[in-house]
């Protein structure tokens, strides 16, 4: 791991609370310390996201994002593990990624995981578990509160841009509908990603 941006180590020495982009590739995200595994123009932060985030310290970090990064993440319990220690108790974690039904995702030879509706609340204590369906664990200790969960729809074509914005007030009207969605129709129409709004539960 290794640190570009000097402001960076100004900010974490000041106290200051860090708002950083897990994984921004090209796209580095306005207002946030850009981390990514290359050296590419716009990241403040060089870091394999597969090992530790060694040089960010404990609850130093009040925003989260990372955008279709963490399909490409082999040690994925480990990272989920970081995100919850470098988050302050009250901090935020969105973490978006394909949905398990897009057919695109299987195109691409470095992803290794797929995501749906449950995902994150392997990472939930059961009694803050949905009640229609509760998943197990005990895979690991680590603990988030799990805000919200929205699954969203291509907006590509004629279309997706008609019957997008109809389906996705359906389907995430709530949890029985998103649940219903991913049994029963997501083989019909497809989903392009799945959004989770996070707190560390600390």
């Amino acid at each position: 791991m290794k640190i570009i941006n000097e402001q960076f180590k100004k900010d974490l020495a000041a106290g200051k609370l860090l708002k950083v982009d897990l994984g921004c590739g090209l796209k580095p995200r306005e207002g946030f310390y850009s981390v990514d595994h290359l050296e590419l123009d716009g990241v403040d932060v060089v870091a394999d996201l597969n090992k530790p985030l060694d040089l960010i310290p404990d609850s130093s970090v009040e925003y989260v994002y990372s955008h279709h990064v963490l399909e490409h993440i082999d040690e994925f319990l480990l990272l989920m593990r970081e995100i919850h220690r470098i988050v302050t108790p009250n901090g935020k974690v969105e973490i978006i990624v394909p949905h398990f039904s897009n057919v695109f995702g299987y195109s691409d030879p470095t992803h290794v995981r797929f995501f749906g509706f449950y995902s994150m609340y392997y990472f939930v204590a059961p009694e803050n578990q949905p009640k229609i369906r509760q998943v197990p664990a005990f895979y690991s200790d680590t603990r988030f509160i799990v805000h919200s969960v929205n699954i969203e729809f291509y907006k590509t074509g004629y279309i997706d841009k008609i019957f997008s914005p109809i389906f996705s007030k359906l389907v995430n009207r709530s949890i029985k509908w998103q649940n219903f969605y991913e049994r029963r129709l997501s083989s019909l129409f497809h989903a392009w990603q799945i959004r989770f709004i996070m707190k560390p539960a600390k």
